[in-house]
């Protein structure tokens, strides 16, 4: 990616990178974590010099020494950066999503995951394994819109389950004498509800 070289408001040289949608996803927690990707292939003498406003990265030339060697630096760095894995905390800014979501949908298959990747977090003596995923899987989930849909199919989903709850817990308070050992608990419910058909029939329970 080419950068764009201009002077700051202060008059020095600076090379400045416009990161698009398609790199960021409009997130801009997964714009900081390019920042910071980008940022480790620096010199550690340099690394102060490149700064994030937005999607743009700026690199002040005039504070670090061969500084052609660091725009290439940021430059080679930035090549194929659309294909970086969406790490967990982007991809929930991303879509908008919780961590519970997040979780159920990966574990129903909902949400793939591209891989999974092991880092040692700063101040922790343990390793942390998280799921990552594809960012063309993720740019077209949130194309579509899919995150409503999949929170309607859940919230259906969530009725029925309580529902057959209900069903459940009223066949539990029947007499043996009534309950028959082929019915399902919702069938067995109905014995002890009157009017169960109107009831049903008006579609308080769905």
């Amino acid at each position: 990616m080419a950068p764009d070289q201009r002077r700051n408001d202060d008059g020095d040289p600076i090379a400045r990178w416009t990161l698009p949608f398609d790199v960021t996803l409009g997130s801009s927690v997964r714009a900081k974590g390019i920042f910071q990707a980008v940022r480790l292939r620096l010199p550690p003498a340099a690394r102060k010099a490149l700064s994030l406003r937005g999607s743009e990265l700026s690199l002040e030339l005039s504070s670090i020494p061969d500084a052609a060697s660091c725009v290439s630096a940021v430059a080679k760095a930035l090549e194929g950066i659309e294909g970086r894995p969406v790490i967990p905390r982007e991809i929930q800014d991303i879509l908008s999503i919780k961590a519970t979501e997040r979780h159920r949908w990966l574990k129903d298959g909902r949400l793939p995951s591209a891989g999974t990747r092991t880092v040692k977090l700063n101040g922790r003596a343990k390793k942390v394994t998280f799921h990552v995923f594809d960012p063309a899987v993720v740019r077209d989930l949130l194309d579509r819109d899919a995150i409503v849909d999949w929170r309607e199919e859940d919230a259906v989903t969530a009725a029925e389950n309580r529902r057959h709850a209900a069903w459940a817990r009223a066949a539990k308070k029947q007499s043996p004498a009534v309950a028959s050992p082929d019915e399902s608990p919702e069938e067995a419910a109905r014995h002890l509800l009157k009017g169960w058909d109107e009831f049903e029939a008006m579609g308080l329970l769905r």
